[in-house]
């Protein structure tokens, strides 16, 4: 069974940086794309960065400049490094991934909380 697990949410003030990272284990054959989305209160759920398995990366235009998405092949982790972050970052931050192992799936992990105080 795959499992997504992530780590590194909290608490940070308006202009700090915070890292989060999301590793896949379980029986995969291959990741293709790897991504992190956000959902804040009231909000729909959408894109903050992916980046695929030939290592293109696409960012939502809030965070371009500030966040950056890499990726790890040897471990099946992607981290999502935040920068300069403002109030308006606060969300939940749920990483997902399209990757193969008997069939080919899409997986979301649980989810961290990310606030930045004003």
């Amino acid at each position: 069974q795959v499992q997504l697990v992530e780590s590194g949410g909290g608490l940070v003030q308006a202009g700090g940086s915070l890292r989060l990272s999301c590793a896949a284990s379980g029986i995969i054959f291959s990741i293709n794309a790897m991504g992190w989305y956000r959902q804040a209160p009231g909000k729909q759920r959408e894109l903050v960065a992916v980046t695929s398995s030939g290592g293109s990366t696409n960012y939502a235009d809030s965070v371009k400049g500030r966040f950056t998405i890499s990726r790890d092949n040897a471990k099946n982790t992607v981290y999502l490094q935040m920068n300069s972050l403002k109030p308006e970052d606060t969300a939940v931050y749920y990483c997902n991934a399209d990757l193969s192992t008997f069939a080919r799936k899409n997986y979301w992990g649980q989810g961290t909380q990310v606030t930045v105080s004003s």
